[in-house]
């Protein structure tokens, strides 16, 4: 009897060894006119614009993405609380971004059976996780340098409520993005191996220099703790320059036997305390396609992109990596 493969091998083996990710979400909604100036950021549309989640959803499906990632990158518990809403509230506004998600690929899914040759794979949804700085929404989830009382109980404390309720909302996948330090890696490891959760899951840090999570804490020890997790599918980095990506790629598969997930930024640099982007060498959308399959070569499984990147960025990206498996779907037409 062969071994049962996961939603994420699955995905890889249909789609070639390499599956493409989607784009920036907050990007997409501030582009689409909303105002996400906001500690809740991307999720804060869960309440006031849920609709528009899920055309930034479609308009990533039409890209080409491969996997949606929710809207829940922001949304805890305690932000909602913080709103003013009651747990139950804060616990269906992240339902909600699964459902979301789901609605979104089932309906561009039956759009696309209309083309029986489109060239396209049923994507999966991945629950976003992002770290506790994240929810801090004071620039420590970009130094992962939290206050001395941050011990390891009370980060899994944090995350333990939101990822019961994101696991049982019926995602194929849980993305935890942008972790800043080893020991929040360490906390959601022990908190997937605890609450013995069967869903595939990443974890992606981030890196500010190409050589250290921010905290500093080294690649190699962070992927020392993850090799061990059978719940961790896949490793890598996000929201992070693409100067560094392709030297990642290759400082990753020295420690680890993982499918390797990139989803970097545009290559500004993001100001926590001040909350704007800071200019820097920005690649444009014509750059990822180079890149995307450079990093493919270099041993990239999943490739997407990160803030400031859009929908453009990802159909550069999909279309670079149907062309290197010499297949290009038929043309749609949904009307």
């Amino acid at each position: 009897m062969g071994v049962t493969k996961n939603a994420l091998e699955e995905l890889l083996e249909r789609a070639g060894g390499c599956a493409v990710i989607d784009g920036g979400f907050a990007t997409q909604l501030e582009a689409l006119g909303a105002d996400i100036n906001d500690p809740l950021w991307s999720a804060l549309c869960l309440i006031s614009n849920p609709d528009l989640i899920k055309k930034v959803h479609m308009q990533y499906l039409e890209a080409g993405a491969n996997v949606l990632i929710t809207s829940s990158y922001q949304a805890t518990i305690p932000g909602f609380l913080s709103k003013g809403l009651s747990i139950d509230e804060g616990e269906q506004l992240l339902q909600r971004s699964v459902k979301l998600a789901i609605e979104a690929r089932d309906n561009f899914w039956t759009l696309l059976q209309k083309c029986p040759k489109h060239g396209y794979n049923r994507a999966l949804v991945a629950a976003s996780l992002g770290s506790y700085g994240a929810y801090l929404a004071d620039g420590s989830e970009y130094s992962g340098l939290y206050e001395p009382d941050i011990v390891l109980d009370k980060l899994k404390d944090f995350h333990r409520q939101r990822l019961q309720v994101l696991a049982n909302a019926g995602p194929d996948l849980l993305a935890f993005e942008a972790i800043p330090n080893k020991l929040e890696a360490q906390a959601i490891v022990d908190l997937l191996d605890e609450q013995k959760v069967d869903i595939p899951s990443w974890i992606c840090f981030s890196s500010i220099d190409g050589n250290h999570i921010p905290s500093g804490d080294s690649f190699k020890e962070c992927l020392e703790i993850l090799n061990n997790c059978e719940t961790i599918s896949a490793v890598g980095v996000n929201c992070t320059s693409p100067h560094f990506i392709d030297k990642l790629i290759y400082e990753f598969k020295k420690f680890t036997k993982k499918p390797i997930v990139v989803y970097p930024n545009s290559g500004e640099i993001w100001d926590g305390r001040a909350k704007k982007w800071m200019p820097s060498e920005c690649f444009g959308d014509a750059s990822f396609e180079e890149l995307a399959l450079t990093w493919r070569e270099s041993g990239a499984n999943l490739i997407g992109g990160c803030c400031r990147t859009t929908p453009n960025t990802i159909q550069v990206i999909s279309k670079a990596l149907k062309q290197k498996r010499q297949y290009v779907p038929a043309t749609m037409d949904f009307n």
